[in-house]
């Protein structure tokens, strides 16, 4: 695969299916205008297959400044299945109009960071300029949204030279009957790892951000390539694209068909490129209008090119959701995982691992908190070849007055070998965690500024000792991100 032309063919795909969602709805009656009138309380409605029309727009739009959304307390219930690969959300409001928007956006980082060994200098600036979009268009039985920036990273100082900078996140859906079909897609090409990458401002999000991005169903945790060994130096190039489809047995029970693909490809020698493809099948039960049940089998595996090892896992999972709408939507998942390595360690060809995920999402009056945890087999950040992987997150976000709001950041990822090998240097693990907290608010309608200060540290055990052996090693680094944002008002679409 020539992966200097996958982000062209990433957007052109998004651009495509764009053109043939409107292609299969031209004979749909278009959306008419939200009359004015009062709002009433609504109760969310339990059955998501109804004929009612249910983008997947901005959650909780802190203010409707271009009369683009309905009202916000009238969410519509997430109808994201518990045994897919996407995560659920806090619910979708009413959209009373499509619409796209450009923007413009300039970032800068100030830096001091030891994880690239070329460095002649000890602090350095990256700027970015990027171009954005984002774009939502609903349906009666289907929406798109599309949040893309794309443009250039400058270093100050020769470090990480000038590259190609892009980010995409993409969702179709279609509700058609008994069916929820679901297709998305995660793609970024970065200078450096996306772990903690302009964690606190609006870098490290696509689109035109705000109220005005969409909200899209996020790819799970263990469906993206793994990029948190901050040791695989340079630019690279990471997509995951997934396709899943839920069928409705009866009221309360559901199945759920999922696959994905995803790749790693890092644009400098040095480092291990990896490719993943997933598949699973589950089943989704109701217990009550908020608890989920459900239990799925899924397949994966990994290959690098160029390198003869590869590894399949067979995980067999049950799972637990609460969803309310507005407030909460939680998952947690667990079971076993089997690991077969096509070349063995020793003599050592398969492993048994447990498997544990869990996601949050909590809104508050004036803020919210979010949080994940992922355990089990990874790709290995293109450092190692294959790695157990521990990782968690968490953030949280406040509004500190009518403007002005502030948010924190933290995440921690522990990568170790799928097989230990007594007596030589090749069990190393590596621990990596970020932190970081920023502040921003609108400047008009048109303008968005954000402030940020992160640290980056990652420590490296060489799991061996003697004479031959290395000894652990750490390295850190710290940044200050400033990010304006200039969009116009959206535009309508028909």
């Amino acid at each position: 695969m020539n992966y200097r032309n996958v982000r062209y063919r990433i957007f052109f795909l998004a651009l495509l299916i764009l053109l043939g969602a409107h292609t299969l709805c031209a004979q749909e009656e278009p959306q008419q205008p939200a009359q004015p009138q009062e709002p009433q309380p609504q109760e969310p409605q339990d059955n998501p297959y109804d004929s009612t029309p249910k983008p997947a727009g901005q959650a909780l739009p802190p203010f409707d400044l271009f009369g683009v959304f309905g009202n916000p307390a009238d969410l519509q219930p997430d109808y994201t299945p518990l045994t897919g690969m996407l995560n659920a959300g806090l619910g979708f409001p009413q959209v009373r109009h499509s619409y796209w928007v450009p923007g413009i956006g300039f970032s800068s980082s100030v830096s001091s960071n030891l994880f690239y060994p070329t460095s002649t200098s000890s602090w350095y600036v990256n700027n970015y300029v990027s171009g954005n979009l984002s774009l939502l268009e609903a349906w009666s039985r289907s929406q798109l949204a599309l949040n893309y920036s794309g443009g250039g990273s400058f270093s100050g100082n020769g470090t990480e030279g000038n590259n190609f900078y892009q980010e995409l996140n993409f969702a179709q859906s279609f509700l058609l009957n008994r069916w929820i079909v679901q297709i998305a897609d995660s793609l970024s090409q970065l200078p450096q790892s996306a772990f903690g990458f302009g964690v606190g401002t609006n870098l490290g999000v696509p689109g035109v951000g705000g109220s005005l991005g969409p909200t899209i169903p996020g790819v799970g945790n263990n469906f993206v390539p793994n990029q948190t060994i901050f040791s695989g130096y340079g630019p690279r190039i990471s997509n995951s694209t997934v396709a899943q489809a839920t069928y409705q047995l009866t009221r309360r029970s559901s199945i759920t068909a999922s696959g994905a693909y995803g790749i790693l490809h890092y644009v400098d020698p040095g480092n291990t490129d990896t490719h993943s493809v997933f598949a699973s099948l589950g089943y989704n039960y109701k217990i009550s209008k908020k608890d989920t049940i459900g239990v799925f089998y899924q397949f994966g595996s990994y290959h690098y090119p160029g390198n003869p090892q590869a590894y399949g896992s067979q995980t067999v999972s049950a799972a637990y959701a609460r969803k309310i709408t507005g407030r909460l939507a939680f998952s947690l998942y667990g079971g076993p995982q089997f690991t077969s390595l096509r070349v063995p360690v020793g003599t050592t060809s398969s492993t048994v691992n447990a498997y544990a995920s869990a996601f949050l999402s909590y809104a508050l009056e004036r803020g919210g908190i979010g949080g994940f945890y992922t355990h089990g087999l990874s790709g290995g950040s293109g450092v190692l070849t294959g790695s157990i992987l521990d990782q968690l997150g968490f953030s949280a976000s406040r509004r500190l007055s009518r403007v002005w709001s502030a948010n924190a950041n933290v995440g921690y990822a522990h990568n170790r070998t799928v097989i230990s090998s007594s007596g030589t240097a090749s069990n190393p693990s590596y621990d990596s965690w970020f932190a970081g907290v920023g502040i921003g608010r609108p400047i008009g309608r048109d303008f968005s500024f954000s402030l940020s200060y992160s640290a980056n540290f990652e420590t490296n055990n060489p799991g061996c000792s003697g004479p031959a052996c290395g000894t652990s090693s750490t390295t850190s680094g710290q940044f200050v991100t400033v990010n304006i944002l200039w969009h116009p008002r959206p535009f309508v679409l028909p």
